[in-house]
């Protein structure tokens, strides 16, 4: 199982960055999007499930940020639009089978992309 994130790099507030993870390997419960900003725990993005159903931490990204997976390419997609300076974080790619009340737990996933970085800034 391999876990490969893309996309990141400096925006200006206000803009937008489409972050893409590829995926190989079997097929997870699980698929979710991680940010770890400097000096702060590991927080959870959003996930889609096996059933397509997408989870959001919304009080941060609620109706900025859209989680998508293409299963024709097997890659993981994050969205991310109006971003904040506080967006401004590595963002991290997982996969796993956590169940449904603990899918915006990072000890849900078992598998980990090597992170990209995110700068929002002017």
């Amino acid at each position: 199982v391999q876990l490969q994130a893309s996309g990141g790099g400096l925006v200006q507030p206000g803009g937008s960055l489409r972050l893409s993870c590829a995926l190989s390997g079997r097929t997870f419960r699980s698929y979710g999007w991680f940010r770890q900003a400097p000096g702060k725990e590991r927080e959870f993005v959003a996930a889609i499930f096996y059933s397509g159903r997408k989870y959001y931490n919304t009080e941060s990204v609620k109706g900025r940020f859209t989680i998508s997976r293409d299963n024709a390419k097997n890659t993981l997609n994050l969205e991310m639009n109006s971003l904040r300076p506080e967006d401004t974080a590595v963002y991290y790619c997982a996969a796993g089978d956590p169940i449904l009340s603990s899918v915006s737990a990072s000890g849900g996933y078992k598998y980990w992309g090597q992170g990209t970085q995110v700068t929002v800034s002017s």
